[in-house]
């Protein structure tokens, strides 16, 4: 049997279900993995609240990523995955002990490396990577702000970032002020009037690039603090996440204004950053993450990356996961582990998978 959380509408964290189905064989291209980790998203915040931006109908399983053990491969696919560990980009789907992948979603995760560890990078590596790297193509010597230092996204920014030789200002709440510069950024009050003063006096020709997951009407300073030539990269919209209405209104607005400002001739570039735009292009666009999250977990197995992990909750008690997720308190990701008994279950699955590729 597959053991699954499900949100089954606009519900408290107490809301969600555990329910309990056949397990499913995996079709063409597939590969079915015993889940060891996944995450709790801002995107899974959003999702029960009916906020994120194209998500299904209820009911549906959460779980926007995921890590774990192949156990079984369906027609076409290499029979040898079975018994190697992955990681997977899902969107939903992944808050379960089984999930069924495509094959070509599957990126292989260095031995040694944690699963719980590995999970950290999966969303948010690829998001920072990318955001970094394609988006905002930051050089050494470079300064940059990252707006929520302490979060998932936010605290690989910050690594991957310094690793690059980069300055890094990073806003968080106080509380989170000495792990935001243990991972070698310059921490300010996100909450203080005077923020982008503060920025001023640390970049007074302002930053090269602006990283920012909230939106609203603060996103207006964040574009104000580039200098000539810098990119503000906006990836959500936190700002309205318990604002009724519409999930669409405030994407629409913020890429309307981002629009509007690439046509002002002062040298800055404005992006919404879309992880899964090019989706259509299916082979380029994994590609792309099976490279981006590759050099991130190639950089977490040589010690060179350190994985944030706020907590491991059993799969059981996601309701506890989303309350602690959501809370604010933490720094890095939430992560959902396998229960016990479902753990010894798919380790004796990938023990036996193993055995019948060999």
């Amino acid at each position: 049997m597959i053991t699954e959380v499900v949100l089954p509408g606009q519900v408290e964290p107490e809301g969600l279900e555990l329910r309990t189905r056949p397990l499913p064989e995996p079709g063409p291209g597939q590969a079915l993995v015993a889940v060891e980790a996944s995450g709790v998203s801002f995107a899974e915040q959003q999702m029960r609240r009916g906020k994120y931006y194209d998500q299904p109908p209820f009911p549906f399983v959460p779980g926007y990523d995921l890590v774990g053990t192949v156990v079984s491969a369906g027609p076409g696919v290499d029979q040898a995955l079975r018994g190697h560990r992955f990681a997977a980009l899902t969107k939903i789907g992944g808050w379960a002990s089984h999930a069924l992948v495509g094959a070509g979603d599957l990126v292989a995760v260095p031995e040694g490396v944690d699963a719980a560890e590995a999970e950290t990078v999966v969303v948010n590596g690829i998001t920072a990577w990318q955001m970094l790297h394609r988006v905002a193509k930051v050089r050494p010597g470079m300064t940059v702000l990252v707006h929520g230092a302490n979060g998932g996204v936010g605290t690989t920014l910050v690594q991957l970032a310094r690793h690059s030789g980069i300055k890094v200002i990073g806003t968080a709440s106080p509380r989170h002020h000495d792990a935001v510069h243990a991972l070698g950024a310059t921490p300010l009050d996100y909450r203080d009037p005077d923020l982008p003063a503060r920025v001023r006096a640390l970049a007074p020709g302002g930053v090269d690039a602006v990283f920012d997951h909230i939106g609203g009407e603060g996103i207006v300073d964040s574009f104000r603090l580039l200098a000539r030539g810098g990119t503000l990269v906006s990836y959500g919209t936190a700002a309205t996440r318990d604002v009724p209405g519409s999930s669409r209104a405030p994407v629409l607005k913020l890429l309307a204004r981002l629009a509007l400002w690439n046509l002002l001739p002062n040298g800055r570039r404005a992006h919404f950053f879309n992880l899964w735009a090019g989706r259509r292009r299916l082979a380029a666009f994994q590609g792309r993450i099976r490279a981006d999250l590759g050099q991130v977990l190639e950089l977490m197995a040589k010690g060179e990356f350190t994985a944030l992990v706020a907590a491991r909750i059993p799969l059981s008690d996601a309701a506890k996961a989303m309350r602690l997720a959501e809370s604010g308190t933490v720094t890095g990701k939430v992560v959902l582990v396998a229960d016990e008994d479902t753990r010894r279950s798919g380790e004796e699955d990938a023990r036996c998978g193993e055995e019948d590729a060999r």
